[in-house]
């Protein structure tokens, strides 16, 4: 009885998966069909749920890296998020001291910022995209 439970597990959550593309219920559905084939064998109910946390785990922790690097290579980024690796240019200098800094990119005007309060960037500096943060543009000098 107790493998059939695991093998309900098993599909309910590759369905989730299927629906969902998320790699979320992937590495569960692994813990569960070696969990099932521990009731298979006889395993009792405690030692298959434990099974099935540590090979959940296992495979979440060591495997979901390595797939998610891989498997999100061709993921097209949109919004302002398409923003990050691009150039910009300094239309206001950049001092986070000051609370000041402007660039322009795509031809849209953006408030920026640097990574650093030490770092000032003069107007008409082309400067890199590091990452968002809000509605701010984090920028390094480029090269």
């Amino acid at each position: 009885m107790d493998a059939i439970l695991w093998l309900a597990a098993v599909v309910v959550l590759l369905v989730i998966e299927i629906a969902t593309l998320g790699l979320t219920t992937i590495w569960f559905a692994g813990g569960a069909l070696i969990a099932g084939i521990a009731a298979v064998t006889g395993a009792g109910s405690i030692v298959q749920f434990v099974i099935f946390l540590i090979v959940s785990l296992i495979l979440l922790i060591f495997t979901r890296p390595v797939a998610v690097k891989y498997l999100n290579v061709n993921r097209t980024r949109t919004n302002a998020e398409s923003l990050i690796g691009k150039e910009a240019v300094v239309t206001q200098t950049v001092e986070n001291l000051k609370n000041q800094g402007q660039v322009i990119v795509g031809g849209i005007e953006w408030t920026a910022r640097t990574g650093d309060n030490e770092t000032v960037i003069e107007k008409d500096t082309v400067v890199e995209i590091e990452r968002i943060e809000g509605v701010k543009l984090i920028v390094k000098k480029k090269g």
